[in-house]
């Protein structure tokens, strides 16, 4: 699974915002409600579009995301 197939950016759509695609549900929203705690059933009770496989393309998506943006510093070597 490649989150390419579920994440969508379009002007038209939330400004711009990724979104899952079809949907107008951002991935910012998934992805704060996993920051409080909820379960992956849990978001999918509260937005019924989406699917499992979306959720996990979020957070897919997030890290190739954060990866980008903040590579991880060199670890010093502890001995």
């Amino acid at each position: 699974m490649t989150y390419e197939d579920y994440i969508v950016r379009d002007k038209a759509i939330c400004g711009g915002e990724p979104v899952v695609k079809e949907t107008r549900v951002t991935v910012r929203t998934v992805l704060a409600s996993l920051a409080e705690g909820a379960s992956i059933q849990e978001i999918l009770d509260d937005f019924p579009t989406l699917t499992e496989r979306a959720v996990r393309a979020i957070i897919a998506f997030a890290a190739a995301s954060a990866e980008e943006d903040l590579p991880l510093p060199n670890i010093p070597h502890i001995a």
